[in-house]
C-alpha cells in the first residue's frame, strides 16, 4: 500500500512538472510574439523546439499549461503600467522623465483569466485521468 501511495505522489509531482514546463513554453511563445521585431523569432523557435520535445515526452493533459503561460506577459504589462493610465513622471539626476502608461487593469484581467482557465483546465483533465486510471476495465 505504501508503494502505491508513493507512486501516486510521484505521478502528481510529475504532472505538475509537465504543467510548469508547458507554462514556460506558453510564456516564451507569448513573449516571442510580443517582441517579434527584436528577439521574437528566437523565442518562438525556442518555444517550438520545447513544444516538440514536450509533446514527445510529456503528458498531453499538461498542454493546457501553455494557456496559463500566455498570461505571464500580461502580468508583466500590468506591472510595468501600474502607475497609469496617463503620464507618469519620475525624478532623475538631471531633472525628471515622463512616460505615458496604459491602464494596468485590462492587462491584469486578461492575465488572470488566461491563468485561471489554464490552471482549472489542467485540474479537470488531471482529475479525469486519475478517475479513468482508477476505474476497473
Amino acid at each position: 500500500m505504501q508503494r502505491k501511495v508513493e507512486a501516486v505522489r510521484n505521478d502528481d509531482a510529475s504532472e505538475w512538472g509537465w504543467f510548469l514546463a508547458w507554462l514556460a513554453v506558453g510564456a516564451c511563445l507569448a513573449l516571442g510574439l510580443a517582441a517579434l521585431l527584436t528577439v521574437g523569432v528566437v523565442l518562438i523557435a525556442l518555444a517550438a523546439v520545447a513544444a516538440v520535445f514536450l509533446l514527445r515526452r510529456g503528458h498531453t493533459n499538461a498542454l493546457v499549461g501553455s494557456v496559463a503561460g500566455v498570461a505571464l506577459p500580461f502580468f508583466y504589462l500590468a506591472y510595468t503600467n501600474r502607475g497609469g493610465p496617463g503620464d507618469v513622471c519620475h525624478a532623475t539626476a538631471g531633472g525628471s522623465t515622463c512616460t505615458e502608461e496604459y491602464a494596468p487593469v485590462p492587462f491584469l484581467i486578461v492575465g488572470v483569466l488566461l491563468f485561471v482557465v489554464g490552471f482549472l483546465a489542467f485540474l479537470v483533465l488531471d482529475h479525469r485521468r486519475k478517475q479513468g486510471a482508477g476505474s476497473p476495465s
